[in-house]
């Protein structure tokens, strides 16, 4: 898996959503993600964060954020990524499913398109909810992609539910969040409890 990722980091930032290149797709994210999050300084922690336009999207905006991803690759574009950009962030090489990070540290965990590449998902996301502070926020987007991999919305609320008392699911068809319109289902899921 670590290896697959790796090959993928020289492109990743192709896609619009993954790099975030565009001005209207940034915007977007940001109007899409941080009315959803506590105020700032709040620690964010990013999980699989690839190339880390989450992670400095957050940071840009005051945040204490944490990144980590399985692939060195992704790992050294995203501290690129941040230095040129004139952002701390914490980025590390580790498994998202199981992130160095003290139970009790964040304020939020945020995973995108990571539930899905999971070996094992239900460890994770206890896991992920340990990391949590009481008042902690789960943030996903996630998808059911017409390449037949991804998770619905259903078995990732099914999945969340497991491990926290409340999520709300909203789909993410909007064309500016994906630089184009989709055919599949994209869904955020929010726990905030």
């Amino acid at each position: 898996m670590r290896d697959y990722w790796d090959t993928q980091a020289p492109t990743f930032d192709d896609e619009a959503d993954h790099g975030l290149r565009d001005l209207d797709v940034r915007e977007a994210w940001r109007d899409l993600l941080l009315p959803l999050l506590p105020r700032v300084p709040a620690t964010v922690a990013d999980l699989g964060c690839g190339t880390g336009s989450l992670s400095v999207l957050l940071a840009e905006a005051g945040y204490d954020v944490r990144g980590v991803d399985l692939s060195a690759r992704m790992v050294e574009a995203a501290i690129a990524k941040a230095a040129a950009a004139g952002v701390a962030v914490e980025l590390q090489q580790a498994d998202a499913a199981d992130p160095p990070f003290q139970a009790g540290s964040c304020d939020v965990v945020l995973a995108r398109h990571v539930v899905w590449a999971l070996p094992e998902p239900d460890a994770a996301m206890g896991r992920w909810v340990d990391l949590l502070r009481p008042s902690g926020h789960l943030i996903l987007v996630e998808g059911s992609w017409s390449t037949g991999a991804g998770l619905t919305a259903a078995a990732c609320e099914a999945l969340v539910l497991r491990h926290r008392t409340s999520a709300t699911v909203r789909q993410l068809r909007e064309p500016l969040l994906w630089g184009g319109p989709v055919d599949d289902e994209r869904y955020l899921l929010v726990s905030p409890d």
